[in-house]
């Protein structure tokens, strides 16, 4: 066998030890897999509340929201965000509160002045 040989056979298995180590460090533990699902699922939940409960609180109420004041959430299948009416000396709204359910994927319920306007 030729030097050359050798360092081609050399490099070769440098590379191939290099595929196992990374396709072996890879694998995620089912712990680390299930604490990330949850994540994204409270994102994806907290992502989808805060797209669709300001636009139903400006359809009901005419009023844009911006951020809300309070949120309550189990963090899996449920996430409550309320606001404060900033207009409510002028006619607006004093409270509004926007709940969304993870299995339903829409507003579950929103009250707005302790009336029920959405309830499902």
């Amino acid at each position: 066998m030729t030097e050359t040989m050798k360092i081609v056979i050399a490099v070769g298995c440098v590379f191939a030890s290099g595929f196992i180590l990374v396709g072996l460090s890879k694998q995620e533990s089912p712990a680390k897999a299930e604490a990330a699902s949850m994540i994204r699922n409270y994102a994806a939940i907290q992502t989808m509340a805060n797209e669709k409960c300001p636009l139903a609180i400006k359809k009901a109420t005419g009023e844009q929201v911006y951020f809300p004041s309070e949120t309550q959430s189990d963090k899996e299948n449920y996430i409550t965000l309320k606001w404060k009416g900033e207009n409510s000396d002028k006619g607006g709204f004093k409270a509004a509160s926007c709940t969304l359910l993870s299995s339903l994927g829409g507003i579950s319920e929103l009250i707005i002045d302790n009336k029920v306007i959405i309830k499902k």
